[in-house]
């Protein structure tokens, strides 16, 4: 089966891609595009389904990075292939020829760019990542390497949407902890649940962070069984574990 590779418009001519889950090797509960190492599927399936994903990337498959992601705010800088993954949860690059991966399955992959500079980067933005400032990392780290701020358009792939994300109240005190505004991410649920507005709250950060532009392709993840894979509906679902999706990016 073919891949199938969403992008965006904002992001050319940088070559990148938010892949779904259809055209790729895995069986059962993985059926398709696999790309989590992390998971306890067939390691020789997963690198078969990444080897796929690098050839769309046009690079070689150590050329294709990967994080050990943690969900935390820290952002790398990278050049070349890894020995090991670092512990992380974004990266930027300036060397032509590296695509940056990002591994999710309901939090935001989201793809940076500045294609004047010729910098480039990838976040895995979860709530607490994002909470925590993964997103301006990435940001401050391609500035770092001459990118310019009002130049960097940033893409939120697909990620869980306001409707499925169901949160309970402590929830929502981790956020107004931080700033009381934020309750305006959170909708009324049932009972004492709320519904957390994720892509909103990353568009947010990016835009107060000064990104020229900052996009959601819209796409949830939790709705489209056919597309995605999702952690939370593998949970609803008393599935065993769940696929990868990736994102990725180059020069």
């Amino acid at each position: 089966m073919t891949l199938e590779i969403l992008t965006a418009d904002a992001l050319a001519p940088v070559r990148h891609g938010f892949f779904t889950r259809k055209g790729g090797a895995s069986s059962g509960i993985f059926k398709g595009l696999n790309c989590g190492v992390g998971s306890s599927d067939q390691a020789e399936i997963v690198a078969i389904n990444r080897a796929r994903v690098a050839n769309a990337m046009q690079v070689d498959p150590d050329h294709l990075l990967t994080l050990h992601q943690v969900h935390s705010a820290k952002a790398v800088v990278v050049d070349g292939p890894l020995d090991t993954r670092p512990k992380a949860d974004a990266m930027v690059t300036a060397t032509p020829g590296v695509a940056l991966g990002i591994l999710t399955a309901d939090c935001q992959p989201v793809l940076f760019a500045d294609s004047r500079a010729g910098v480039i980067g990838a976040a895995h933005a979860g709530w607490r990542g994002a909470l925590d400032g993964v997103l301006e990392a990435v940001v401050e780290a391609m500035v770092g390497l001459g990118a310019e701020r009002e130049r960097i358009t940033a893409i939120i792939g697909p990620c869980i949407s306001q409707a499925n994300y169901e949160v309970g109240p402590e929830f929502l005190d981790s956020f107004t902890a931080e700033d009381p505004s934020y309750t305006q991410f959170f909708a009324n649920g049932e009972g004492d649940r709320m519904l957390f507005d994720l892509a909103g709250f990353g568009l947010s950060r990016l835009r107060t962070a000064g990104v020229g532009r900052a996009e959601w392709t819209r796409h949830c993840t939790y709705a489209a069984e056919d597309r995605f894979y999702s952690y939370r509906r593998a949970t609803h679902l008393g599935e065993a574990d769940y696929g990868r999706l990736i994102a990725s990016i180059t020069l």
